[in-house]
């Protein structure tokens, strides 16, 4: 299989979309224990581009040993913390230097804009693989003064960090690069062995950073890529025995599933979970900071972030004002595929999600909701128009659900109390915005919404030094940071008479 549409990729991408179908186990590239495969396609047009493995249970189980194995004999976790560092900061580089090839894999397989690949995917994500791999020297315990029984002897107590074992990562198929290495690198640089498991319909970036790790000197069975269904290859890496932690980024429902699964082992778990992200406008916002700021919030990757703008809240006066402009903005909308950098809207990951997208707009027309379509997009190809939903009932399912697409709920409120209780009418608690030119409206009102993360005149960006999870049903534990480790490192008291 390979690419045949209008645009020149680089020879390494068509090179690797012709490869026989594998996974990565023990630093090689090996074949499946069973036949069954999976279609990788091109959103923009809905043709095959590849083909991956839907790896069975015994694949699944062969990744896992090979990673204990790895952890077992110490070749990673014994290793220097400063060698360690070094391996993934020249991993970092490799990603860089390949950053065309990733950025075109990424948008061949996802669909996204080539700007945004190459911006976030390679760009963003090597600042997060620097700042990962500088928390490998930096892991550190503490040391206490305790009240034991005296007498002769004294006491010494402290606490160490140590790896956890094995890291089973679950990357979702919005941003499948970036988030793969959210869960391999801190894994690495705490000293973990790593099974990935990528989306099915997302598979190929993950593959060739497995390879482009070992280049680097990751030794082999330290990152393991296995690809398939996440009711198969998946239920079967979340409920291994060898398992010890599992790190997931995908929807509220699937990480209920997980969630359940790792009780079993007690396997330790961090879900990064859906959101039904709110933006509050009041009277007083700058319209010049809101417009752009929403449409990038609302519409960034086809609105496929989990922190996406998805519930406009806007005082009464600025109203129509604020539906003008950005019913403006999304007619304009250069709409096509992502491999053409001009474009704005492009489609969605697959087929089976332009339907429910569809179907979430059909319900909301049917319920009698006013929408307000955007530019035309293509009928080859998973296209959905930028939309807004005017004044959408707060029973609505597109209301109360995660839609993941370019829609942009927007009601009128009369008041910011009104707008504060809607935005936290919802069980899910990832992301929420303020817009205001008042200072000290934003440090009132910014502690009541039930958001893990609250951005005041901008929505959706993020650091590798700023935390990131959500309240409620949107997650459990928090990623980035300095503390970043600590979810992959368990906690061991000494106490030593002496």
């Amino acid at each position: 299989m390979t690419y045949d549409g209008p645009f020149k990729l680089e020879a390494q991408v068509t090179a690797f979309l012709a490869l026989d179908p594998a996974i990565i186990i023990d630093g090689k590239r090996v074949a499946s224990d069973g036949s069954a495969t999976l279609p990788v396609y091109d959103p923009s047009s809905g043709r095959v581009i590849a083909t991956a493995i839907d790896a069975t249970a015994t694949d699944v189980d062969r990744a896992v040993r090979s990673a204990d194995a790895a952890f077992r004999d110490g070749r990673w976790r014994h290793m220097r913390p400063a060698d360690r560092e070094r391996v993934l900061l020249k991993f970092a580089d490799l990603v860089v230097e390949k950053g065309e090839v990733y950025a075109q894999l990424e948008t061949l397989e996802q669909g996204k804009s080539i700007a945004i690949s190459r911006m976030f995917e390679v760009g963003a994500s090597s600042d997060w693989m620097r700042y990962a791999a500088g928390l490998a020297t930096k892991i550190s315990g503490r040391t206490f003064d305790t009240s034991l029984p005296g007498g002769p002897q004294h006491w010494t107590t402290y606490t160490r960090r140590e790896p956890i074992g094995v890291v089973a990562g679950i990357a979702p198929w919005n941003f499948p690069m970036m988030i793969a290495l959210w869960k391999v690198m801190p894994a690495l640089a705490a000293g973990c062995s790593v099974v990935l498991k990528p989306s099915e319909v997302t598979p190929l970036t993950a593959l060739m950073l497995a390879e482009t790790a070992l280049e680097a000197g990751v030794p082999a069975g330290v990152f393991n890529v296995i690809t398939g269904s996440g009711a198969g290859a998946g239920a079967a890496l979340t409920s291994h025995p060898l398992v010890a932690k599992i790190s997931f980024t995908g929807s509220t429902p699937t990480g209920k599933v997980i969630g359940r699964a790792a009780i079993d082992n007690l396997t330790r778990v961090t879900l990064e979970l859906g959101g039904k992200n709110p933006a509050i406008v009041l009277k007083d916002a700058d319209l010049a900071t809101v417009i752009p700021g929403l449409m990038a919030g609302g519409f960034l990757n086809g609105g496929q972030v989990c922190a996406a703008a998805s519930r406009v809240y806007v005082e009464a006066p600025l109203y129509d004002d604020l539906v003008g402009a950005l019913q403006g903005a999304i007619s304009g909308m250069k709409v096509g595929p992502g491999l053409d950098p001009e474009t704005q809207i492009n489609p969605l990951v697959s087929s089976g999600h332009q339907a429910k997208v569809k179907a979430y707009l059909d319900d909301a027309r049917s319920a009698g909701a006013s929408l307000v379509t955007g530019a035309a997009v293509p009928s080859e190809g998973y296209y959905i128009s930028p939309t807004l939903v005017l004044d959408p009932g707060d029973h609505l399912k597109l209301t109360r659900e995660e839609v993941f697409g370019p829609i942009l709920g927007v009601a009128r409120v009369a008041d910011a109390e009104e707008a504060i209780t809607r935005a936290n009418d919802s069980n899910l608690g990832l992301g929420a915005s303020l817009w205001t030119r008042d200072l000290s409206t934003a440090m009132n009102i910014t502690p009541r919404l039930e958001a893990g993360t609250v951005w005041v005149n901008s929505h959706v960006f993020i650091d590798p030094n700023m935390p990131f999870g959500g309240f409620k049903q949107s997650g459990v534990g928090r990623d980035f940071g300095v503390d970043w480790l600590d979810a992959y490192t368990e906690l061991k008291s000494v106490c030593i008479a002496h």
